[in-house]
């Protein structure tokens, strides 16, 4: 867990979208802990209903199948305080969930979305969080990336409906806090991994681990050389819950300040599941970034915030979640 665990005061209600997504399925668990009431918003595109499936069970819980660029109807903001966005579909590659097989839904909850649940956040008076991205740096020409770094983005690039509907949306958020006086808060999540990941979701640390409990060779692009941070999901929780009840306004990096290589990743899983197969070389997707850590100074500074969760310990918790995962014949 990061150095202490949030103490605040916990928000009567919260409206989310994409809770039945990878971050969103563990926050709302959270926020049901801490006991706020929790209406989760999710279209079920990427997200799983199964990965909130038993939270029907609390009276505090309440799940929608609906997609946020339709307008937020008024009746479900009664008593809400805070307002989370996090409804997008967010995995590179080319997997049936990724952002890039998903352009135009990709585009549509990053400016229809954020439109709709920043006007809920507006008639409901709560606090609003985006769900932004790292992505928004691009392929950075600065390492590690402050938040003052405006990026180096190619706006017309495969990768560009996820980066820029991002862009959109803190530019739409930071225009409802000037114009509105609206309470926003932006979360740049960096690389962030744990269970509940689909096994089929494209990123890295998920495509890895399940290559190698199959025994196949670990899919390494390019020469391996680019870099990552991985944030275990406990870790980003917790981020996430300080940022929303701070009272600091605008963007916020959140992710491991540990830099890895991506073949210093597969070594890793490898060596953790002795039935992994050797290494694929395939080609480097365009745009794909050759290094990727966080400037987190802010968040230590006003947050007190840092992950504590090595990557060594986060990966053993994955990879025995997806040997359930895998064992019991899910693969969506």
């Amino acid at each position: 867990m990061s150095e202490r665990q949030w103490e605040g005061k916990p928000p009567s209600a919260v409206l989310i979208s994409g809770g039945s997504g990878f971050i969103g399925s563990h926050l709302v668990r959270r926020l049901l802990e801490i006991g706020s009431k929790v209406i989760c918003i999710d279209n079920l595109l990427t997200g799983r209903r199964k990965n909130v499936l038993e939270l029907d069970e609390s009276e505090r819980f309440t799940f929608l199948e609906a997609d946020v660029c339709n307008p937020i109807e008024p009746g479900l903001l009664e008593g809400v305080e805070w307002v989370l966005h996090l409804a997008s579909p967010a995995s590179p590659g080319k997997s049936p969930v990724s952002y890039m097989s998903l352009p135009f839904e990709t585009l549509a909850a990053g400016s229809k979305g954020t439109w709709n649940m920043l006007e809920a956040a507006r008639i409901a008076d709560a606090r609003f969080l985006l769900a932004s991205t790292s992505e928004v740096y691009g392929d950075p020409e600065v390492n590690p990336q402050p938040e003052s770094y405006w990026g180096n983005v190619n706006p017309v690039g495969p990768r560009s409906v996820y980066d820029e509907a991002k862009r959109f949306g803190e530019a739409l958020a930071m225009a409802y806090h000037r114009e509105k006086g609206l309470d926003v808060k932006i979360a740049r999540i960096f690389n962030t991994y744990g269970p509940r990941m689909r096994p089929d979701d494209g990123r890295v640390v998920s495509n890895m681990v399940v290559q190698a409990i199959r025994g196949e060779p670990l899919t390494v692009y390019g020469d391996g050389s680019q870099t990552r941070s991985f944030c275990y999901i406990d870790d980003m929780v917790e981020g996430l819950l300080r940022l929303a009840s701070s009272e600091h306004i605008g963007p916020m990096n959140l992710g491991s300040a540990e830099e890895f290589t991506v073949l210093e990743l597969a070594e890793l899983v490898r060596e953790m599941v002795p039935e992994a197969g050797g290494i694929h070389f395939a080609p480097l997707p365009p745009d794909d970034p050759k290094q990727r850590r966080p400037d987190i100074a802010l968040a230590k500074r006003v947050l007190g915030w840092s992950p504590r969760v090595r990557l060594r310990e986060g990966l053993s918790k994955t990879i025995a979640w997806y040997r359930q995962e895998i064992g019991e014949g899910l693969s969506g």
